[in-house]
């Protein structure tokens, strides 16, 4: 495993480079990095504007990632993401030409614009890194990690995720309104783009592999994985919910947990690790049994939190 105090300050760069551009959001730029690190991909849902889109623009660029936005419309195709074979005249035969798909970090904007069947082009490239096209399977770039940004379902013109899309996104953030200081720092400061034009990576892509794979070695105690479990069960059993945690994110909740230890400079999970990453997890997985009621998912992971007791 690679040297814990190293690996932090290294993760570390990268957090404070984020964090000079997404003012007043360390929480969700660290959240971002453990979902990074976890082998994961990230849904951010917010308002239009409250920089969704800059946070994955500066996490590719300050790791070194290769970069593709797609943006997402009501008439967009499964072909406009994966790519399609054109017939060359010359070579008198059909040439595959890739589909914006193929990057190490995408960046799928307004994901829940498109229909259904555009969205669900995304699930095999999340699920197996490859996507088939015309009867052949093509291997994705690695590391592979998918952002998707979307609008709050009562915005116009949306189509909500189906849970089956929605689990596998291992976690769900949002970023909010920024704080008075935040909010007049950015007024003042510089173009965000002309800040992100200038960056540097803090990370290569073969470290950043080395880091993902370092996550596996963190450990975690046989009391943790009680705690874990104790967890899931709980979202289960409880009333509140339609349905619970399903084990896809009981392995995600273990993975993040891992993930945000490794960020904190340590080489064992603690429980404070898993309560971190709970309502990046676990918020967008539980709904309510009651309709009406809405819950943030800080709210979802404090109930969870509070009615479960550490092993």
């Amino acid at each position: 495993m690679l040297n814990a105090s190293m690996t932090a300050a290294s993760l570390e760069r990268v957090i404070q480079q984020a964090g000079r551009v997404i003012l007043g959001k360390e929480r969700q730029i660290r959240l971002a990095m453990a979902c990074i690190l976890a082998r994961g991909h990230l849904l951010i849902e917010d308002l239009p504007g409250v920089g969704k889109t800059t946070l994955a623009h500066v996490l590719a660029r300050s790791l070194g990632l290769n970069f593709n936005r797609i943006q997402f419309t009501s008439d967009m195709l499964p072909a406009d993401i994966i790519g399609v074979s054109v017939y060359e005249r010359d070579s008198a035969s059909f040439k595959f030409h890739p589909g914006p798909i193929f990057a190490q970090l995408i960046l799928a904007d307004e994901v829940n614009r498109a229909t259904p069947k555009t969205q669900s082009a995304l699930l095999e490239a999340m699920e197996e890194h490859q996507v088939t096209a015309e009867g052949e399977t093509r291997r994705l770039p690695e590391p592979f990690f998918v952002i998707a940004t979307q609008n709050p379902s009562n915005q116009v013109g949306t189509f909500p995720l189906p849970e089956s899309q929605l689990d596998r996104f291992l976690m769900r953030i949002d970023l909010g309104y920024p704080d008075h200081a935040a909010e007049r720092a950015l007024l003042m400061g510089a173009d965000r783009r002309d800040m992100i034009a200038t960056m540097n990576a803090c990370l290569n892509p073969g470290q950043l592999i080395e880091l993902q794979a370092s996550v596996r070695d963190v450990h975690a105690a046989p009391a943790l994985l009680d705690y874990v479990q104790a967890l899931v069960e709980y979202s289960r059993r409880s009333p509140d919910y339609a349905s619970g945690l399903s084990p896809r994110a009981a392995l995600s909740l273990l993975h993040a947990s891992r993930a945000w230890a490794l960020l904190e400079g340590r080489d064992k999970v603690i429980p404070e690790d898993i309560q971190a990453v709970l309502p990046g997890i676990a918020g967008h997985r539980l709904r309510p049994i009651h309709e009406g009621v809405r819950h943030t998912s800080v709210d979802t992971a404090r109930g969870l939190i509070n009615a479960v007791a550490i092993p």
